[in-house]
């Protein structure tokens, strides 16, 4: 998806300082941040929204990166988000998880 941020960042076309990459997953710091820790975890092959995977395999892939995050920067309490369609929030539309952190996180949001 040539269009895709994500698909630029993940491809090393938009520079980035990667949290965490391997072959599948790479995870960044979000441009926008909403809590003092907010980054972003993403497939690195396209897909538009967790509604649209086919590969179970991909979202362990995705959380399993999630897990290596919280531990290496020793993060005990986050929060995981993951937006699925533009009246839900997303406004990438390539899945991502969304890690929270460092601040108390309400709900419901206020």
């Amino acid at each position: 998806m040539t269009d895709c941020i994500f698909c630029k960042i993940a491809n090393h076309e938009i520079p980035t300082t990667p949290v965490f990459e391997n072959d599948k997953v790479i995870a960044f710091n979000d441009l926008e941040p909403q809590a003092p820790v907010h980054i972003l975890v993403i497939p690195k092959k396209h897909v538009a929204s967790v509604k649209d995977v086919e590969d179970l395999e991909m979202m362990k892939d995705l959380f399993d990166a999630v897990q290596k995050i919280v531990k290496e920067k020793n993060i005990t309490d986050f929060r995981t988000v993951i937006n699925t369609g533009k009246e839900a929030g997303q406004s990438v539309f390539h899945l991502h998880i969304h890690i929270l952190a460092g601040r108390p996180l309400l709900w419901p949001p206020g």
